[in-house]
């Protein structure tokens, strides 16, 4: 975008004045501060992006991704350098305008160390080496359609992707006319590269986990009327049963706190954090809310990272990121 190097410098900028904090932590348990202290403050690391999305934490070289959908741009984050852009274009690479979200959405960093991109407006899986660049389509179709744009991925240690397909990305969402599939489905690319729809009743599917031993994917929807966290019990083949509602979000939309189930992520011992009204909510592996950290915003992901006790969060305009007393799982 042409305002990009304005935004950019306002961010870098910002990164080196007095850290600010900010929001409150709600218990509900005292459980809650088994996993984050008392007196742990959230704090703002950057601000001023249009909807930062999509954080993984590069373990090699300690610095912190994490896409702008809007601005088609992947920025990094290092502790003590602030902020610069990574990667632009990120998930667009076509010559004229397409949506409001054309950038990459969700980021992990594979088994063999690549940097793998949920690509809104190219529509497709990608993978990318860190050290030399140069993308590399992993999946961008199912049985000859294309995907609608590819929102958030998880990985297992077989080598097996899962990652959903809400509309979110389109120019249109639902009703573009560019729309090849019926379904917003979560998909499944199998390590020779098979690509199967094992879910296809969901509005809106959108972030995944895996729990640490890898026998439940865990699937964020994030429509109102419907928003539920879903667990899937993963079957030989790494096909899923026909799933279960794990937590229920309705109550805390109906006492008016905002945002909506997004990302979301597991801990060593399985507890969720996932994003929702409020801001991040740690939910125990029975599907107990525990309590809620209230980021003020809009929360669309996080991620583990540093020793992986530290939760970073992209929140709207923000990244935040909170101290915590667990570890997220496979770290």
């Amino acid at each position: 975008m042409k305002n990009l190097p304005f935004l950019l410098l306002s961010i870098t900028l910002g990164c080196f004045a007095q850290q600010k904090t900010t929001g409150n932590l709600v218990a509900l348990d005292d459980a809650f501060y088994d996993y984050v202290d008392k007196d742990a403050q959230i704090e703002v690391l950057a601000e001023e992006f249009i909807w930062s999305e999509g954080p993984v934490w590069v373990k090699e070289g300690g610095f912190l991704l994490f896409s702008d959908a809007p601005q088609n741009t992947i920025f990094k984050w290092q502790e003590g350098k602030g902020i610069t852009a990574f990667l632009k274009p990120s998930g667009y690479t076509g010559v004229l305008p397409y949506g409001r979200e054309p950038g990459s959405n969700g980021l992990i960093i594979n088994n063999d160390d690549e940097l793998v991109a949920c690509e809104h407006g190219d529509r497709r899986i990608s993978r990318m080496p860190l050290s030399n660049g140069g993308k590399v389509t992993v999946a961008d179709t199912w049985q000859g359609k294309r995907f609608n744009s590819p929102n958030d991925i998880v990985q297992a240690s077989n080598g097996t992707y899962y990652f959903t397909d809400p509309p979110y990305g389109l120019p249109e969402q639902q009703n573009s006319a560019s729309r090849e599939i019926d379904a917003f489905g979560v998909f499944k690319i199998a390590p020779n590269g098979n690509v199967d729809m094992v879910i296809s009743n969901l509005t809106r599917p959108n972030g995944i986990a895996l729990s640490p031993d890898e026998t439940i994917l865990y699937v964020n929807q994030s429509d109102s009327n419907t928003p539920y966290i879903m667990a899937y019990n993963i079957l030989q083949e790494g096909s899923l049963d026909e799933g279960r509602i794990f937590f229920d979000a309705t109550s805390l939309i109906e006492s008016g706190f905002v945002g909506s189930l997004d990302g979301l992520k597991v801990a060593q011992d399985g507890t969720i954090f996932s994003t929702g009204p409020s801001g991040i909510l740690i939910i125990t592996p029975k599907g107990k809310l525990l309590g809620r950290i209230e980021t003020g915003q809009r929360t669309a992901n996080c991620t583990w990272g540093d020793d992986g006790s530290v939760l970073y969060m992209t929140a709207h305009n923000y990244l935040m990121r909170i101290q915590t007393k667990t570890t997220g799982a496979g770290f």
